[in-house]
């Protein structure tokens, strides 16, 4: 894509990323991403916010022919997909400065081994006028990395938040047009990247609310042209209450631990909870994070491989331990033929989870009619649970 006027003479610059479907050999990314680059040409001095990823260096460059100069670098994050085009951006503008967080300096140095005399890095509230635009720099530290930081530009109103607010989502469209599209994407994001930070998002969200925002330009994703929009989908993702739904991770090897779920589901929604199972097997770890952000319980499903978890019911537990829902209550069902210790597997993996574990439903072999009582009884408790904290 061509540079694209965002407001006046600022431009977005950066590259869409449409076949990328994996971050971090980690993170799926079903709809591609974006690394959004953003140019500020104010009366006297010009700013790059951020580059791209070093994989799109050549549409970057291209966007930027014809700008004469380049006096400041605004890096927000020490990342690749943000940073990792500092060296060659460096190299074809020579007199520029990069801008960062006290914190970040040192990451850039490391990360990309710049200069130290190139950077300069900025306190918290610190100020950069390129005539007739103003920079002021917000630490916003852990989204999701120590160093990062937001730009608020003064006149036009417009804060580059980085990835704060972002949405791993390419498209064609610089501005959000279908909310509800790109609230699925956000929520992802979040979930995926932003929900162990909770307490962090929080504060910083308290950091930037007296800025007179019109507009966010967020790393990733479509610009905010209703900023209310995502601001009010994070003040719900960071509060401490969680909704009325479990979601249950499992495996079945056998059919045992499938119909136990099965009957689970039925159960919590004849009880009005709202119940997200997951097959992990063959599942999508996205929508199990985004279903993690709202659940009040975790119930984790799994057969029994060699006297403990399955592998993959092991991976969605330390999942769960590394995103550090809001959740409140946990508990376990599942199947074994002879001995398990699965159970007590589940429990060692979850060590940052402060959850109350609820009496579980495990069988042996096929589950009989008593089994299915006992998960009947689950439900009722999951459901005067929820009631207990007056979830909706």
């Amino acid at each position: 894509m061509p540079p694209c006027p965002i407001k006046g003479n600022i431009f977005a610059v950066g590259a869409v990323d449409w076949d990328r479907r994996l971050f971090d050999a980690l993170i799926p990314l079903p709809d591609g991403t974006s690394y959004n680059a953003y140019l500020i040409k104010g009366s006297q001095k010009t700013a790059l916010l951020d580059t791209v990823d070093p994989t799109k260096a050549d549409v970057l460059f291209e966007n930027l022919k014809g700008v004469e100069r380049i006096d400041y670098v605004i890096a927000h994050h020490a990342e690749q997909d943000h940073s990792g085009c500092l060296p060659a951006v460096l190299s074809r503008a020579p007199m520029a400065q990069v801008v960062c967080s006290t914190k970040a300096k040192g990451m850039l140095i490391d990360h990309l081994h710049l200069d130290a005399s190139k950077i300069t890095a900025v306190e918290d509230g610190a100020t950069l006028s390129l005539g007739d635009v103003t920079l002021e720099f917000a630490h916003t530290p852990w989204v999701h990395w120590p160093e990062t930081m937001s730009t608020f530009a003064r006149e036009p109103k417009i804060l580059f938040s980085c990835d704060f607010f972002g949405s791993h989502l390419a498209q064609s469209d610089l501005f959000v047009k279908d909310e509800e599209h790109v609230y699925e994407a956000a929520k992802r994001y979040f979930a995926e990247i932003m929900m162990p930070f909770r307490s962090s998002i929080k504060r910083n969200l308290e950091r930037i609310k007296d800025f007179p925002v019109e507009m966010i330009a967020p790393s990733h994703g479509p610009i905010h042209s209703r900023p209310a929009f995502i601001l009010d989908a994070y003040r719900d993702w960071v509060g401490d209450r969680p909704k009325n739904s479990a979601v249950i991770p499992y495996v079945t090897m056998h059919g045992s631990t499938e119909l136990l779920v099965e009957r689970l589901v039925a159960a919590l929604a004849e009880r009005g909870v709202t119940a997200w199972p997951f097959n992990i097997a063959e599942g999508d770890i996205g929508k199990l994070a985004i279903a993690l952000v709202d659940a009040a319980t975790i119930v984790i499903g799994s057969p029994t491989v060699h006297v403990g978890l399955h592998p993959k019911i092991a991976y969605a537990a330390f999942l769960a331990n590394a995103l550090r829902p809001r959740a409140k209550f946990a508990a376990v069902i599942g199947s074994y033929g002879w001995a398990t210790k699965m159970a007590e597997q589940v429990l060692s993996l979850t060590p940052h989870l402060k959850l109350e574990v609820l009496p579980g439903v495990v069988v042996k072999g096929m589950p009989r009619s008593e089994d299915f009582a006992a998960v009947e009884r689950l439900a009722d408790l999951i459901a005067a649970k929820h009631g207990d904290l007056n979830l909706r």
